[in-house]
């Protein structure tokens, strides 16, 4: 325990220092997972709030992050394409900036898809159950979810600053940092622990008040 403690504390200081290097040999320790599980908690409870409070960015910030990724991927792919082919030329990033847009495409819209719970949710199975049950199985969604995103935020984490402590460079570029792409994981990941908050507050509500429990699914149903 106080192994575990000294290397939550270590890594607190580290940040205080930003150094990379730093910061990336401290979350090497067993500590980086309690930190990892506070930042999971306090940050996804500060972004079910946020889309509480702002209703307009939880309609559109995934939706932001998704659409634009994926029209400068069909961009760079369709101008790159023409150019090598018609004029024997091509930017040496062209082929190594998409499969970063399309990490946060993909990231960005899973957590957009927890709004509307397309993930595996067994509705057909779940409305069989009595309440409670339906309810306990939405509290478990919940607790999977946020182990899920703990488990990623701590892991892609220590990828960032690994990569950041050895500057690593995005292919093609000259002054790109991978790390600045990378970022987007544990990002994603803190907006659908929110989402999974933000779940479990509906269903806790409808629950109390009598509303039904199961739905069905509808993709992009906003």
């Amino acid at each position: 325990m106080e192994t575990l403690l000294g290397g939550a504390w270590s890594i607190v200081t580290s940040i205080g220092s930003w150094d990379s290097w730093t910061i990336s040999e401290a979350l090497g320790s067993n500590g980086a997972w309690l930190v990892g599980l506070i930042v999971t908690i306090l940050g996804g409870l500060l972004v079910a709030f946020l889309y509480a409070r702002l209703p307009f960015v939880e309609r559109h910030l995934e939706k932001f992050f998704m659409i634009w990724s994926y029209l400068l991927i069909a961009t760079i792919l369709a101008v790159e394409v023409v150019r090598r082919f018609a004029f024997s030329v091509q930017e040496p990033w062209s082929t190594t900036l998409p499969p970063f847009l399309f990490l946060i495409m993909a990231w960005a819209g899973c957590a957009y898809n927890m709004k509307f719970r397309n993930h595996l949710s067994f509705a057909e199975f779940r409305s069989m159950l009595p309440r409670a049950g339906q309810f306990a199985c939405l509290v478990l969604d919940a607790v999977m979810w946020t182990v899920f995103c703990w488990v990623v935020i701590v892991t892609s984490t220590r990828v960032v600053f690994n990569s950041a402590a050895n500057f690593q460079i995005l292919l093609g570029t000259d002054n790109v940092l991978q790390w600045w792409l990378l970022t987007s994981v544990p990002v994603s990941f803190l907006l659908m622990a929110g989402r999974a908050f933000e779940n479990l507050a509906i269903d806790y509500r409808n629950y109390r008040t009598g509303e039904p429990l199961i739905a069905a699914s509808a993709q992009f149903g906003d």
